[in-house]
């Protein structure tokens, strides 16, 4: 219920169509209500009980001890006044009533539905829109825990869980009780001690219903979460589909998917059973109630005579008439359980801490001046260091190469300088500021990225590389194309920059997608550049033209470059070796040779490939 409640949080910019809803809903259920009442006057008329229908004096309300009386007489007189004691007169008189009465309740049953469907689907996109904007802000390592298939489970098919499970919900919270409420007044006003005997059994239903849905949370939990298993187990199919084909894995996979598949379809089965037991369940106490007020409002008619046929009729209705609103509710309860397990996937998500998360009065940068500056800083993912103490000052202007065998911490000073991850000792500076201290917005507007994965996105050049620069003419986009070595081949494409890529830029080759990336970066135009091994996944004459591409984009920026093939970085200001996160040696490429240490070796390995 406390997912419930949070889940109402959302509706708080609908507050209008909540309010026309509710009003819809209160005369709804009035004019339900009345329509049942109508029907004594015409069963009178049926009956033929004339002394009942030929009430010619206006009656005065007595109180309320005598209302019974009173507005049974009432609606005797306006029929009377009307018919002029002409029987079919008045049972046409009677009968457009109760056509007006039902008219009237089903309209603002419309409306009532009419308001809801504003409020429910503006609910569902807000909670949709929050998660996926709170899962673009979390941070790397947030993803490195869960699963990617996961993660769109609970954005697609949780959601869709609440939208059909939960929210529906909200239709009852005010119609239901509200016509029941509306209904008993009625009841009570034909008959109290019916009414009172009516109680006794409701609650007792009640407790029935709700001992059998105890589970249907734990259920559900299980089915959505076997859901995120088969969605990962797909978002890793078609990704790895090349290597899946090249390693005759197919059946292997195929395996791994239907034991997913086969363990979701025993879940759903036990889930969907549980639910389906609900309807049946309150039909037969339902009509089990309704059977033993058969019974006992006959007692009251046929000895007692405490009560007339027209109005046990009439009451009988009316006592249906809870019975609908009461399964609603039993339904409504198996929904908020079952959805209470995709509230509580969805809100971990919402809740997740953001360690990355810009402080207070954290400082916009508009440019850069003066230096880069690494302070003695230590770094690791899970229980090791990755980097430990180091140090580096790179002034404007320059370009300093990393290089290091697998593991020795290169690319995480990339991700450590673009804030993807925080430092764990030390601290980063950029003209004497410390990165945490600047917004992270304004931080990354100072740098572009070019990684060794080309990441393209399935849409044209144009907007491709515009991701860099929104504002950015076509002009500017051939301009950046040019320097990226990219317009080559941009140009002979059939729709030039207007050109779409596929999906993941899947229509290029490797080293077309690379000089898009360098575009992108260079149509960004920051006064620092990351580079994360931009060449090493590319064939010679590729790594030529991206090299070219490269050194055109570096002119007069900041560089930090992350290198495997170090033919690459042979004219760095200052090249960095590094080794199980330490740095070993440094200087230009000529004095490091002369050493005949680390890197020397390194180039040697690399001479001979």
């Amino acid at each position: 219920m406390n997912q419930f409640v949070n889940i109402l949080k959302y509706a708080k910019p609908y507050k209008r169509y909540a309010l026309g809803h509710i009003i819809s809903n209160i005369l709804y259920a009035l004019f339900g209500a009345l329509s049942f009442v109508a029907l004594i006057p015409m069963l009178d008329i049926l009956f033929e009980q004339k002394d009942k229908t030929q009430v010619i004096t206006k009656p005065v309300y007595e109180g309320i001890a005598h209302l019974n009386t009173f507005y049974k007489d009432y609606l005797s007189y306006q029929v009377n006044l009307y018919a002029e004691n002409d029987p079919q007169k008045a049972l046409l008189y009677v009968v457009g009533l109760i056509i007006i009465l039902f008219l009237l309740k089903n309209i603002f049953g419309y409306l009532a539905n009419y308001w809801m469907v504003f409020l429910r689907n503006g609910v569902v996109r807000d909670l949709r829109n929050k998660v996926y904007k709170k899962t673009v802000e979390l941070p790397l390592s947030y993803f490195s825990e869960q699963k990617k298939g996961d993660i769109m489970s609970r954005i697609t098919n949780d959601v869709t869980t609440l939208q059909y499970s939960m929210l529906p919900v909200l239709e009852l919270i005010a119609r239901e009780p509200l016509t029941i409420i509306f209904t008993i007044i009625m009841m009570l006003i034909i008959s109290v001690k019916l009414t009172l005997f009516v109680f006794i059994f409701i609650p007792l239903s009640g407790v029935i219903i709700s001992r059998i849905g105890k589970s249907l949370k734990r259920k559900s939990d299980r089915v959505q979460t076997e859901q995120g298993t088969i969605l990962s187990i797909l978002e890793e199919t078609l990704t790895g589909l090349r290597i899946i084909k090249g390693f005759n894995a197919e059946e292997k996979f195929d395996n791994k998917f239907q034991e997913s598949s086969k363990r979701s379809y025993h879940f759903s089965n036990k889930l969907f059973n549980r639910q389906n037991l609900a309807t049946p369940a309150s039909e037969f106490l339902g009509i089990l109630v309704i059977s033993i007020l058969l019974w006992y409002g006959g007692q009251l008619v046929l000895i007692d005579k405490s009560l007339d046929g027209s109005s046990f009729i009439a009451y009988m209705g009316l006592a249906y008439n809870i019975m609908v609103p009461a399964k609603a509710i039993a339904r409504g309860l198996y929904n908020i359980k079952q959805g209470n397990a995709a509230a509580e996937r969805i809100q971990e998500i919402i809740d997740s801490p953001n360690p990355l998360k810009d402080k207070e009065n954290a400082i916009i940068k508009t440019g850069f001046d003066s230096e880069i500056v690494f302070d003695n800083i230590s770094f690791k993912y899970q229980d090791d260091y990755v980097l430990k103490n180091f140090s580096l000052t790179i002034p404007k202007g320059k370009t300093v190469a990393l290089v290091g065998q697998s593991g020795s911490g290169k690319s995480t000073i990339a991700n450590l300088i673009t804030r993807f991850y925080d430092v764990n000792e030390g601290s980063i500076l950029i003209d004497s500021l410390d990165i945490r201290d600047l917004t992270t917005k304004s931080l990354r507007s100072q740098l572009g990225i070019v990684t060794q994965d080309a990441i393209l996105f399935n849409d044209s050049i144009k907007n491709n590389l515009k991701l860099g620069n929104d504002n950015a003419t076509d002009e500017q986009i051939i301009e950046a194309l040019k320097v990226a070595n990219a317009w080559e081949f941009v140009k002979d494409l059939p729709n030039g920059i207007e050109t779409n890529i596929g999906d993941s830029g899947n229509k290029l080759s490797g080293g077309q997608k690379q000089r898009l990336s360098i575009a992108r970066a260079v149509l960004k135009s920051p006064p620092i550049m990351v580079l994360d091994e931009a060449t090493s996944a590319l064939d010679t004459e590729s790594e030529r033209l991206v090299q070219v591409a490269l050194e055109n984009m570096m002119k007069n920026r900041t560089s930090i470059v992350i290198a495997h093939r170090l033919s690459t970085i042979q004219n760095a200001d200052e090249i960095i070796v590094l080794n199980k996160g330490e740095i070993v040696e440094k200087g230009k490429h000529s004095q490091l040779i002369a050493k005949n240490g680390v890197y020397k070796k390194l180039v040697d390995m690399q001479s001979f490939e």
